[in-house]
C-alpha cells in the first residue's frame, strides 16, 4: 500500500476543505514520525489543487503532553490550531474544545490465513462469536467477515450455523459535547453495514471499547459470547481482557499468523490489580495525577475522587505532570498511593518500578468506599464511572479496619481524631504523648496507627529540608555573571 491510501490522503484534504480550517495540527505517534514530511508535503499538495483554493497551515505535533492515543488539544492550543489530525494507534477519547479527525493507519494482514484459523476454532465451539479487533486492521474486517461467513456456512450444518458478530468501529470523527448535542454527547458508530431492526436496542445497551461498539440481542449477555481478538497483545487487548474477565477469549497474531489461547499473563495482571486496591486501603495521603487535560469528563471526575478521598479521612493532593515515570512520582515520597486520571488505554501502569502504587479511578471507588466488593466486573473508561455508577461517598466507620496487607487492624486517622476531640480535658496530655511516640506492636493483633497526616507533617520528618539559609552575615555580597550563550557551547569555552 502507497502512502496516500496508507494515510488517507484524500479523506484528510476533503475534511480540512469541507469545514474551512486554516490552521490544522497533525499529531503522529513516535513510530510514524519518520513520515510526516512525506505526508505534509502531499498534503499541501492535493490542498494547492483545489478549485476554491484556501491558506492552510499545517503543523505537526510530536512527543504529546500525555498519551499518544489521546488527542493533544494541549500543544494543539499553542498553535491556536482549528482542528486535530490524529495518526495512529487511538483510544477515540472524546475532546473537549478541537474537533479531531483520526486516521487509524492499514497494518499489513493475512486475509485467509486469519479467516481460516478463526474458523477452525470456530467449528469446535457452540457458542456464538463476537470479532473484536485493533483500529489498525478495522480495512480488512470486511474481507475477513466474508471469508469468515462462507466457511461457516460451508462447514456446519443449518442447525449447528456458527455465529459471527462483528463490532463496528466508532465514527473517525470527533467534535467537542458542544457541536453533538443533537446525538446525546456520544459519537456516532459507522461500519461496512448497517445493524438490523431486530438488533436495535436502546443506547444504554451499547458496549464500547477501545473505539469499538456493538450491540447485542435483547436478553444476551457478554459471557455469551466468545471473544476473538484480532490484533497485537498491546493496551487495547489487556482492557478487553480485564473488561470482559467473565468471558473466554482468543486472540490471533497478525504478526505470526498463529492463534493464541493462553492468556495467564493477562490474567494475572487482574490479581495484581486487586492487591493494589487492598494496598491502596492503607494509604494514609493520597496523589491524584492529572493523565489528560482533553479526554471529556476529566474535571469531573477529578473532584469526585476528591470528594472519595476525602470522605474516606484521606489528606488528597492534585499533580499535573504530564506522563508520569518513577522518577517524577519519586519526587513525592509522602503519597502512599496515586490515582490515574487518564483515558483507558494509558490508566494501566506497571507501577512495579514506582515508590508507591498507581491505581485507576475504579480500583479507587473499591479501595475508599467502605463495605463495597469486587463483583468481578472492571471499568476502564473513567466516563463510564461518571455516567454509570457517580462516587458515593460513604462516612466512614465507627470501628477499626482490617488490613489484608499487614495483617492486622488499622485505624483511619478521622477516627483518631474523632477520639481525640471526645477525650479532650483531662486525657489530653496522655493522648498527646501517645500520638507523638507512636509506638507500634509487632503482634499481627496489635492495632496500627497511621504516621504522617498531611505533606507538611511527613516534611517536618525529613532530615533534609532543602537548602539553609544563613542570616549571620549581613553584609552585601557582589553579583556574578553567569555563562552566556548556548549550552552545546558558551562564549567562553569557545576558545578553548
Amino acid at each position: 500500500m502507497d502512502l496516500l491510501e496508507i494515510y488517507e490522503i484524500d479523506r484528510t484534504v476533503d475534511f480540512i476543505h469541507s469545514r474551512n480550517f486554516t490552521r490544522v495540527a497533525l499529531q503522529f505517534p513516535d513510530e510514524l514520525l519518520k513520515d510526516c514530511t512525506e505526508v505534509v508535503r502531499v498534503l499541501r499538495e492535493k490542498i494547492g489543487k483545489l478549485k476554491e483554493q484556501i491558506g492552510v497551515s499545517l503543523f505537526v505535533m510530536a512527543d504529546s503532553t500525555y498519551g499518544s492515543c489521546c488527542v493533544d488539544e494541549v500543544g494543539a492550543s499553542r498553535i491556536n490550531a482549528d482542528c486535530v489530525i490524529h495518526y495512529g494507534h487511538t483510544c477515540l477519547s472524546p475532546t473537549s474544545t478541537l474537533p479531531a479527525f483520526f486516521v487509524f493507519g492499514k497494518a499489513m494482514i493475512d486475509v485467509s490465513s486469519c479467516a481460516a484459523s478463526l474458523s477452525n476454532y470456530a467449528s469446535n465451539n457452540s457458542k456464538p462469536f463476537l470479532v473484536l479487533f485493533g483500529l489498525e486492521y478495522a480495512h480488512a474486517i470486511p474481507y475477513i467477515r466474508e471469508e469468515l461467513v462462507a466457511a461457516a456456512s460451508t462447514l456446519s450444518g443449518s442447525k449447528t450455523k456458527t455465529v459471527f458478530h462483528f463490532a463496528e468501529v466508532m465514527c473517525p470523527l470527533i467534535n467537542p459535547p458542544d457541536c453533538h448535542k443533537d446525538s446525546g454527547g456520544l459519537p456516532r458508530s459507522v461500519g461496512d453495514g448497517e445493524v438490523s431492526d431486530e438488533l436495535r436496542v436502546a443506547a444504554c445497551s451499547r458496549h464500547t471499547i477501545g473505539g469499538l461498539s456493538w450491540e447485542l440481542p435483547s436478553g444476551q449477555k457478554m459471557e455469551d459470547y466468545l471473544l476473538l481478538w484480532i490484533g497485537s497483545d498491546n493496551s487495547a487487548f489487556a482492557n478487553v481482557v480485564l473488561t470482559f474477565n467473565g468471558c473466554e477469549i482468543v486472540r490471533y497474531d497478525a504478526n505470526g499468523n498463529f492463534l493464541g489461547t493462553d492468556l495467564s499473563q493477562q490474567r494475572r495482571i487482574l490479581k495484581r490489580r486487586y492487591y493494589l486496591v487492598e494496598k491502596a486501603k492503607d494509604a494514609n495521603i493520597v496523589g491524584i495525577l492529572v493523565g489528560t487535560l482533553g479526554v471529556a469528563g476529566y474535571l469531573n471526575m477529578i473532584h469526585q475522587m476528591k470528594d472519595l478521598i476525602t470522605g474516606a479521612g484521606k489528606k488528597v493532593y492534585t499533580l499535573v505532570m504530564g506522563r508520569p515515570n518513577p522518577a517524577k512520582l519519586a519526587n513525592f515520597p509522602e503519597c502512599d498511593v496515586f490515582i490515574y486520571v487518564s483515558c483507558a488505554q494509558t490508566a494501566l501502569l506497571d507501577s512495579k518500578e514506582f515508590y508507591a502504587p498507581v491505581i485507576t479511578p475504579f480500583e479507587a471507588m473499591l479501595a475508599f468506599n467502605r463495605g463495597s466488593e469486587w463483583t468481578g466486573a472492571y471499568v476502564m473508561e473513567f466516563r463510564d464511572l461518571i455516567t454509570s455508577s457517580p462516587v458515593e461517598v460513604k462516612s466512614y466507620s465507627e470501628e477499626a479496619r482490617f488490613s489484608f496487607v499487614q495483617g492486622r487492624y488499622v485505624e483511619d486517622f478521622d477516627l483518631q481524631e474523632k477520639k481525640e476531640e471526645e477525650n479532650e480535658g483531662v486525657l489530653a496530655l496522655a493522648n498527646a504523648t501517645e500520638n507523638a511516640l507512636k509506638l507500634q506492636d509487632r503482634s499481627s493483633n496489635s492495632l496500627t496507627k497511621g504516621t504522617v497526616r498531611s505533606g507538611a507533617d511527613y516534611f517536618a520528618t525529613r532530615s533534609y529540608h532543602g537548602l539553609e539559609m544563613h542570616g549571620d552575615n549581613s553584609m552585601l555580597e557582589p553579583y556574578l555573571i553567569g555563562r552566556t550563550g548556548k549550552a552545546s557551547g558558551y562564549q567562553h569555552e569557545k576558545g578553548e
